[in-house]
């Protein structure tokens, strides 16, 4: 009778792993496909004047200013709170409880995201909405960088296979993130109502992340995993007869509260990384391309097959956008069912290392202006959308790979602190790749 219920069990495991992946990454990328909501708001209202100027040249020249500063902000606002505190974690989730990090961490977004919703129905200048903005952008990114980074860590307690859904939902998001910004272009909504809706679709994710936490602690082979601190090894070596086993055994144990400190032997950061390295620089490698050509450069290519006809509008918004979170999702996900190379095979970084062939691929498409080469040797709009599925997909699969893999090469009590570590590699790629992005974009 047991043999009915244990597999759901499992299920539901596996299903809020991918829930607290969709609710690390959603809100951020709701946030960005608001971008241009939040630019509008910052010419709603012109600025006062100084002495020796127009009203009208100062509201042109502030309204200008920040509109073309708020990209390169937003970028600088993000990237290094997320790096800086991803890295603070591989220190301090041994002394702060694990409950207290991640869900603190969704409760701190959560507020930040009402507020947002609230302002969106609010009247303020540029500047001081300028500034709301970033001090937004500032939390969100740092308190998601404490439950991104605390999440990888939990789910390096537990079998390979869970780190895929939390890798797959965080492909979700970006998914439904772009999904919505077709939909609101093809509907022709106002800015104001579509980031509204925006911001409170973020809440409800973040508040269903919240309950699906503190549900993880009442699931039997979590408990099991917990307490015990050991796990299968990998995913090849589980089976559901030992699933079976140890969902039985764990009728028999007491709840566990992650609000208590395990006592688990320490290990030092330094000696962990020399075990995982390569998976640590290959996640690094694999997000450093690729937000290095994405969106920088790939956003820039224009349609060779129409002039001003529907598909032109939509191009990069399908071609670009959508079709890159959908093959994202899709390599992440397959993780789930193949796990090719294995995680000590040399053909993972060699792979990993073949991805930067993206790089010229994508500038020598019809990437407009070109200032520096006129080169252009793959004009037509199949190419680019071949390149962007290989893109793409390769970038969802071999990162979740890295991700699964790396935890797994130290011991069981190691792996919490591996994950930590891997997520800061992983927003360490995130950091260089969008300081080389405006170095390709330079050179084209």
């Amino acid at each position: 009778m047991r043999k009915m219920v244990i597999p759901s069990v499992y299920n539901s495991v596996w299903l809020i792993f991918f829930i607290l992946g969709l609710g690390s990454l959603l809100p951020w990328n709701f946030f960005m496909t608001a971008t241009m909501y939040f630019t509008s708001r910052l010419k709603d209202v012109p600025t006062v004047h100084s002495s020796n100027q127009t009203a009208n040249e100062t509201a042109g020249d502030s309204r200008n200013v920040l509109e073309s500063k708020f990209n390169n902000v937003m970028t600088l606002c993000a990237m290094v709170p997320l790096l800086i505190f991803t890295c603070l974690n591989s220190f301090i989730h041994q002394r702060i409880p694990q409950k207290l990090r991640i869900s603190g961490s969704l409760t701190v977004i959560l507020v930040v995201f009402l507020v947002t919703a609230v302002v969106v129905k609010v009247e303020l200048a540029p500047l001081p909405f300028f500034v709301l903005t970033m001090v937004k952008i500032v939390c969100i990114n740092s308190f998601g960088a404490i439950f991104q980074s605390s999440l990888f860590g939990l789910a390096g307690i537990l079998p390979a296979s869970y780190t895929t859904p939390i890798m797959s939902g965080q492909g979700l998001a970006g998914t439904f993130a772009a999904f919505s910004m077709i939909c609101a272009l093809a509907s022709g909504s106002e800015l104001q109502d579509s980031a509204f809706g925006y911001f409170i679709t973020a809440c409800v994710v973040i508040l269903l992340a919240i309950m699906s936490y503190l549900t993880l602690p009442k699931m039997e082979f979590f408990q099991y995993c917990m307490e015990s601190s050991r796990c299968a090894p990998s995913a090849d070596e589980e089976n559901k007869m030992d699933l079976l086993k140890k969902e039985s055994e764990a009728e028999k144990r007491p709840v566990v509260n992650l609000m208590e400190d395990e006592t688990k032997p320490t290990s030092s950061v330094l000696n962990i990384f020399k075990q995982i390295w390569v998976m640590a620089l290959s996640v690094c490698f694999i997000f450093t391309v690729t937000i290095g050509v994405f969106p920088a450069v790939t956003v820039d290519v224009k349609s060779t097959v129409a002039d001003g006809g529907v598909w032109e509008k939509y191009f990069i918004p399908v071609s670009c956008f959508l079709l890159f979170n959908m093959m994202d999702w899709a390599g992440r996900s397959l993780t789930a069912v193949c796990m090719w190379p294995g995680k000590d095979s040399i053909w993972l970084p060699i792979l990993v290392g073949l991805r930067v062939v993206f790089i010229p691929l994508f500038m020598l498409c019809n990437v407009q202006p070109r200032v520096i080469s006129q080169t252009v040797w793959f004009s037509h709009d199949a190419w680019y959308i071949i390149f962007m599925i290989l893109f793409s997909f390769s970038n969802g699969y071999l990162a979740s790979l890295c991700m699964c893999f790396g935890p797994k090469k130290v011991s069981q009590h190691e792996a919490e602190t591996a994950g930590a570590i891997m997520a800061f590699f992983l927003s360490l790629g995130l950091a260089l790749g969008a300081a080389v992005s405006f170095g390709f974009r330079a050179a084209i």
